[in-house]
C-alpha cells in the first residue's frame, strides 16, 4: 500500500511516501526553528501559517523524489493529535482535501504511535512485545507494547517532560533555542562531579517521572552565581547526567515489571548520545536489545506518520466523519489492529 504521510503537530512540516512492500520511498522535512528562535519558543499561530506555506512544496517534492504521481497513491495519512490544534488542523485539512481529490481513503493517526513505531522503519525492527520509552519535548512515558494498538501506559511524567526540562534549563544557562541540543553539546565539555542534582522519583516504586524539581534544583544552584563558560558546561553535564540516570532507572523498572527483553527509545530526546550509550550498556548487562530510529526520525517526521497510516489503512481504518484534530489524545485509547 502506497501511503502519503503528513506531519504538522508542532513546529516541523514533514511529508513522506511509504510503500508497504518497498518501504520508505522519499521524505522531506522543514524545520521552523529559525522562525521561532526570536521568541524563545514555538508561537502557535506562526507555526500554523508556516505549515500552510510549506506543505504544498514538500508534497510536490516528495512525489518527484519518489518518481511517482497521485494516481499511484492508495491512501493519505496525517497527524490528528496530540499537538497544537491550529497546526493539526492544517495537516488534517490538506490531507483530507488531497484524499478527496485523488479518491483514496484518508486517516488521522496518533503522533506518539508514530514515534513508538518509528524503529520499524529500520532494517532490523523490534519484534513484539517490547517496552517503549517515548521521550520528547511534550511527552515522557513508558509503554508496554503487546502489538500495534495494544498499549499499556506504565508510567508518565507528572509535570514537565524531559525535553521540556532540557529546554527550560538551557534557557537558564542562556543557551539559544532550541535549548535541548544546545545543552547536550555544552555538556560535552563539562567536568564530572562539580555539581550534583537530584534524580527525581527514582526511589519511588513506580514508573512515573517528574522533572520540575530537577529544574528548580538548577535554579537554586545557579541563581546567586556568575557562571563562566566552563561552569555553565559543568551545570549542563550534571543536569544531563541526572536526566539520563532517571530515565535509565525507570526503564529498568519497567523492564523488570513486564519481563520484556526489548526496549524501544523514541522521540526527540531519544537522539541524546549519553542516553543512548547508557541504555545500550544497561541492555547489554541484561542480555536484552535496544532499538531506536535513526537520529533524523527521532524528531517529528512524516515517515513515521506514513508508516502508521499504511498499517492502519491496510486494516480498513479510515476517517468516517471528516478531518480530525485533537490537542489531547490518550495513547492507550487507540483501536488495536
Amino acid at each position: 500500500m502506497l501511503t502519503l504521510g503528513i506531519e504538522t503537530s508542532c513546529d516541523e512540516t514533514a511529508v513522506a511516501l511509504y510503500d508497504s512492500e518497498a518501504g520508505l520511498l522519499a521524505h522531506r522535512l522543514h524545520s521552523q526553528v529559525d522562525l521561532h528562535r526570536a521568541y524563545g519558543g514555538v508561537v502557535p499561530e506562526l507555526a500554523s501559517r508556516d505549515h500552510i506555506r510549506k506543505l504544498p512544496l514538500l508534497i510536490r517534492d516528495v512525489l518527484e523524489r519518489a518518481g511517482t504521481d497521485p494516481a499511484t497513491i492508495d491512501g493519505v495519512a496525517y497527524t490528528a493529535g496530540p499537538g497544537l490544534i491550529g497546526a493539526l488542523m492544517v495537516g488534517a485539512s490538506v490531507a483530507s482535501s488531497l484524499a478527496f481529490s485523488w479518491r483514496v481513503p484518508v486517516l488521522g493517526v496518533h503522533h506518539m504511535e508514530g514515534h513508538l513505531l518509528a524503529p520499524m522503519l529500520e532494517d532490523d525492527p523490534p519484534e513484539f512485545p517490547f517496552v517503549a520509552l517515548l521521550v520528547s519535548g511534550g511527552h515522557t512515558m513508558l509503554v508496554a507494547v503487546e502489538a500495534i494498538g495494544r498499549y499499556q501506559i506504565l508510567g508518565e511524567t507528572l509535570d514537565d517532560a524531559a525535553g521540556e526540562a532540557f529546554d527550560k534549563t538551557a534557557k537558564l544557562l542562556d543557551l539559544p533555542y532550541p535549548g535541548g541540543p544546545a545543552l547536550a553539546r555544552l555538556a560535552e565539555s563539562g567536568r564530572d562531579g562539580r555539581y550534583r542534582f537530584p534524580r527525581p522519583m527514582l526511589q519511588k516504586p513506580t514508573c512515573d517521572f517528574s522533572f520540575s524539581g530537577l529544574k528548580t534544583a538548577v535554579v537554586v544552584a545557579t541563581r546567586d552565581a556568575v557562571l563562566d563558560d566552563q561552569e555553565r558546561a559543568d551545570v549542563a553535564l550534571a543536569f544531563e547526567q541526572a536526566v539520563v540516570d532517571t530515565l535509565a532507572g525507570k526503564c529498568l523498572r519497567a523492564l523488570g515489571e513486564t519481563g520484556a527483553s526489548r526496549l524501544v527509545v523514541a522521540g526527540g530526546v531519544g537522539a541524546n548520545k549519553r542516553l543512548r550509550e547508557r541504555l545500550g550498556a544497561e541492555m547489554s548487562k541484561l542480555g536484552g536489545r535496544l532499538f531506536y530510529p535513526r537520529v533524523e526520525f527521532c524528531t517529528d517526521n512524516g515517515a513515521m506518520i506514513a508508516l502508521v497510516g499504511a498499517l492502519r489503512l491496510a486494516a480498513g481504518q479510515v476517517d468516517a466523519d471528516g478531518p480530525v484534530a485533537r490537542a489531547r489524545w490518550p495513547l492507550d485509547s487507540l483501536e488495536p489492529l
